[in-house]
C-alpha cells in the first residue's frame, strides 16, 4: 500500500489523526456493515448527525477501496470527514485502482524522501493528478478527467451562500484582468446579489439575515501594460461588474500574485470583514488564479503556508478545498473548483491551442490603420470587417496573446483566407481537422462611434481572447465573426492606447515569436552544421 511506502514525517500529513475517526449509522436489527463493501449503501455526507452510532478506527494501510465520485470536497464544518480529500484539488483520494481520480499510485518517488530540512515545513502528500500538474505542468491521464461528474455548484456552494444564519459570509469574486468579461462568474454575481437584497430586508425586520459581503479580486494585472492607470482602471471594473449582475460590492482589490502586488491590503480587508468566526469563499472561472491567490494570501498572513495545486490548465481544483489556518481566528477559507464558461472560446481548445491564446506575458498593442473594406483575423479564432465607415482612416488595436498571428487584408478574400489558410498560418485551430471541429462561424454587428484618432473609445472583445480596440472620429459599422456559442460584447475601451507604429498587410507575427523563431532557425542551422562536419569526418575516417 502507498502509506506502508511513506515515510513517518510525510505519513503525519497524509492521515491525521481527525480521519482515523468516524461515525456510521448502525441499524438496531441487524450487524454494522461492511466499510468498504461496494454493494454496501452510500452513508450520508455528514454522519455526524445520525442518531445511534459506533466508532470504527480505520488501519493505517487502508485508504478507500472504492471512490465516491463527487466533488463536494471538505466544505463540511464537522471535524469528521468520511473521506481523505486530497489538499491540493479537493478530490476524494485511494490507492486501489490508477484509472480513477483521487489515485495515490505510480508516483514519483521524490514525495517518499525524508525531508532534507526539518525547519522547511513539508508539502503534503497530493494525488497523482496533481503531482503531474505541479512538476510536469500537465495531466497525467486526461481521460481520467472525463470520470468526475460535473461540478454542481448550486448544491455545494450555492445554498451556503443563500444561507440566512450561520458564520459570516465573504465572497471573493476573483476574476482575470485580461479576459475579464469573460471570466466574470454573472450567475454567481446575481445570485449573491439576490441574497443581499433579501437577507438585509429580514435582518433590518429583527430576522435572521446573514448578508454576504463581495469583494471583487481582479487578478493578474501584470499581464496589462504598466501605463493603465489604476484609478481609471478600477472605475472601469466597477462599471463593468455592474453591468454582470454584481451592484452591491463591498470592495475591489486589483492585485499580482505572480508581482506580490495588493495583496497585504486584500488580506487585511477580508480579514475585518470575516471577523473571528467568518466564512470566506473564493469563486471564479475556471483558471482565473484562484488557488495562486489563495497560495499567496497564506504568506502574508504569517500562519499557515497552503499547498493549493497551480497550473495554467483549467479546472485545476476538482472539489471543494477546505484551508484552515490561513486567515486568523477561526475563519475558513474555501478554494472552490473553477466555473466552466462555455462562452468562453478556450473552453473547446485542446491544451496544445491554448497555449498559444493563453496571456502569459504582458500585453502589447498591435495597431493597423484601415478603411472600409478590410479585414484583421486573430488566428483562425475571430474576424473584424469595417463595412461601412463615416472616416477614411479606423485604427484597429489588437490586444491578444502574442502568440496568435494576425492578417489584414481585403473583405473580399476571407473565403480563399478560411479555405488556404487556417489551421496552417492561421493558427489555432491547429490543423485543418480542427477547423470544423469547433463549430460554425456566425457574424454579429456592432455599430460603433467616436471623436479621437489619439485614443480607442470602445472595444469588441470575445470571452476567452482578447479584443479588437477601435479608434476613430466618426461612425462605422463593423461585422464581427467567431465560433458559434461564443460570447463577443461591445464595451468601453478598458486600454486606450495603440501602438507607435502600424502593422503591415498580409500575415504578421509578434516580435516574441519572431525572436523565438530566429533562435530556432539558428539553432537548426548550427545543429545541421555540426551533422554536416562529423558526417564528412566519418567519411574522411572511413577512407
Amino acid at each position: 500500500m502507498i502509506v506502508r511506502a511513506l515515510s513517518p514525517s510525510k505519513f503525519k500529513h497524509l492521515l491525521p489523526f481527525s480521519h482515523f475517526i468516524h461515525t456510521y449509522t448502525v441499524p438496531l436489527s441487524t450487524s454494522p456493515p461492511s466499510i468498504f463493501d461496494p454493494q454496501t449503501k452510500p452513508h450520508p455526507q455528514n454522519p455526524t448527525k445520525t442518531l445511534p452510532s459506533q466508532l470504527f478506527l480505520r488501519p493505517f494501510s487502508s485508504l478507500p477501496k472504492t471512490l465516491p465520485l463527487n466533488r463536494d470536497g471538505n466544505y463540511d464544518e464537522s471535524p469528521c470527514q468520511t473521506l481523505l480529500i486530497c489538499p491540493g484539488c479537493g478530490v476524494p483520494m485511494q490507492d486501489a485502482n490508477p484509472k480513477q481520480p483521487g489515485s495515490l499510485l505510480n508516483r514519483e518517488n521524490d514525495d517518499n524522501c525524508e525531508n532534507p530540512n526539518p525547519n522547511v515545513p513539508e508539502k503534503p502528500v497530493v494525488c497523482a493528478r496533481c503531482h503531474s500538474l505541479r512538476h510536469y505542468g500537465k495531466v497525467k491521464d486526461p481521460k481520467v478527467e472525463n470520470l468526475l461528474p460535473d461540478f454542481d455548484f448550486d448544491h455545494t456552494v450555492g445554498r451556503k451562500l443563500n444561507s440566512v444564519s450561520g458564520a459570516r459570509t465573504v465572497v471573493l469574486m476573483v476574476v482575470d484582468a485580461a479576459d475579464f468579461d469573460g471570466s466574470f462568474p454573472r450567475k454567481v454575481a446575481k445570485l449573491v446579489s439576490s441574497t443581499i437584497d433579501e437577507n438585509y430586508t429580514a435582518w433590518k425586520d429583527g430576522k435572521s439575515g446573514n448578508v454576504p459581503r463581495v469583494v471583487l479580486v481582479v487578478t493578474k494585472i501584470d499581464l496589462l501594460p504598466s501605463s493603465v492607470s489604476p484609478t481609471r482602471f478600477e472605475h472601469w471594473v466597477r462599471s463593468r461588474a455592474r453591468e454582470g449582475g454584481a451592484n452591491k460590492i463591498t470592495s475591489v482589490h486589483l492585485v499580482s500574485a505572480v508581482r506580490d502586488w495588493g495583496l497585504k491590503n486584500l488580506f487585511d480587508d477580508v480579514v475585518g470583514l470575516a471577523g473571528q468566526r467568518g466564512n470566506v469563499w473564493a469563486i471564479g472561472a475556471q483558471n482565473a488564479g484562484k488557488s495562486t491567490l489563495i497560495n499567496s494570501i497564506g504568506k502574508h498572513g504569517g500562519g499557515k503556508i497552503t499547498h493549493l495545486t497551480e497550473a495554467p490548465v483549467p479546472g485545476t481544483t476538482l472539489g471543494i478545498v477546505r484551508v484552515e489556518g490561513v486567515l486568523p481566528g477561526q475563519v475558513k477559507l474555501f478554494d472552490t473548483p473553477g466555473l466552466l464558461h462555455p462562452h468562453q472560446i478556450s473552453t473547446r481548445l485542446n491544451r496544445e491551442e491554448q497555449r498559444l491564446v493563453q496571456i502569459s506575458k504582458e500585453l502589447k498593442p498591435r495597431t493597423y490603420r484601415i478603411k472600409a473594406g478590410h479585414s484583421v483575423h486573430i488566428g483562425g479564432l475571430m474576424r473584424l470587417d469595417i463595412e461601412e465607415s463615416s472616416v477614411d482612416s479606423v485604427y484597429i488595436t489588437v490586444w491578444a496573446s502574442p502568440y496568435l498571428p494576425l492578417h489584414m487584408g481585403k473583405t473580399e478574400n476571407v473565403h480563399n483566407m478560411l479555405e488556404d489558410h487556417f489551421g496552417r498560418q492561421l493558427q489555432p485551430p491547429n490543423g485543418e481537422k480542427r477547423v470544423n471541429e469547433l463549430g460554425q462561424w456566425v457574424r454579429k454587428e456592432f455599430c460603433v462611434c467616436g471623436n479621437s484618432w489619439d485614443s480607442s473609445s470602445v472595444d469588441v472583445a470575445a470571452a476567452g481572447l482578447g479584443w479588437f480596440a477601435i479608434g476613430l472620429k466618426g461612425e462605422a459599422l463593423l461585422g464581427v465573426w467567431t465560433y458559434d456559442g461564443v460570447d463577443v460584447i461591445l464595451r468601453n475601451s478598458l486600454i486606450p492606447h495603440r501602438a507607435n507604429s502600424f502593422e503591415v498587410a498580409g500575415f504578421t507575427v509578434s516580435k516574441i515569436v519572431s525572436k523565438a523563431d530566429q533562435a530556432s532557425n539558428k539553432q537548426q542551422r548550427q545543429s545541421g552544421k555540426k551533422q554536416k562536419q562529423s558526417e564528412l569526418k566519418a567519411e574522411v575516417a572511413a577512407a
